[in-house]
């Protein structure tokens, strides 16, 4: 049985998403919270296999308890909610840790089946959202034509995208959250990466990544 904690500001929400979460034989709600700082408690003391967290609310919002909760629970499940689509917030999001995010008009199906997802440790993302994300990353530290000239091998935008996530110090399992991909690609992308940028460990690549312009002072 999977346990969820519902946060969400309006009571209304969080009873229609109990009722619809409860019909599925697999989910259970262990519990509720009105605001950020009450799920960063609830969390705590319920130990929830996922967090379904909205994301403006009074008194902290759910990208600070997303924040938090991945803070002191790094493996926590955290799948965000909300009838807002901006791009800063969905990068806020995802930069918080977030495993998952999507809009209020998502079907009860839908909405129990990215449970299942991210609980099992995988990623959801609607659509219209993911592509915002893999946007942004494609844009990420893209490097100026004298330092692809530097290399044997020009990197690829993904592999420039996992450069600049391994260069801020991220493991490449957290790398793997962040750009939706298995563990082991990565492993493979940073391999290929300290061979083409004749790296030998990953304090080096960071380093070459900023010396060859691969990313931004």
């Amino acid at each position: 049985m999977l346990r969820v904690l519902l946060v969400d500001d309006q009571q209304l929400m969080r009873e229609g998403l109990r009722t619809l979460l409860e019909m599925e034989k697999d989910i259970a709600v262990a519990g509720e919270a009105a605001d950020g700082a009450a799920a960063v408690q609830a969390f705590g003391e319920l130990a929830p296999d996922v967090v379904l967290m909205d994301i403006r609310m009074p008194r902290m919002d759910g990208v600070e308890a997303t924040r938090r909760i991945r803070g002191r629970a790094p493996g926590a499940k955290i799948l965000m909610l909300t009838t807002f689509d901006e791009d800063e917030l969905v990068f806020e999001a995802v930069r918080a840790g977030a495993c998952g995010y999507l809009l209020k008009d998502v079907s009860g199906a839908d909405l129990a089946a990215a449970v299942r997802t991210i609980a099992s440790g995988g990623a959801a993302l609607q659509p219209a959202v993911a592509r915002k994300v893999m946007d942004a990353f494609a844009r990420l530290s893209q490097p100026t034509a004298a330092a692809q000239k530097h290399l044997v091998e020009p990197l690829s935008g993904r592999e420039r995208a996992v450069l600049g996530l391994l260069s801020r110090g991220l493991s490449n399992k957290e790398i793997a959250e962040k750009l939706f991909l298995a563990e082991g690609t990565v492993k493979n992308h940073v391999s290929t990466i300290l061979s083409k940028i004749d790296a030998r460990d990953r304090t080096q690549a960071a380093l070459k990544a900023r010396e060859l312009g691969f990313l931004e002072e």
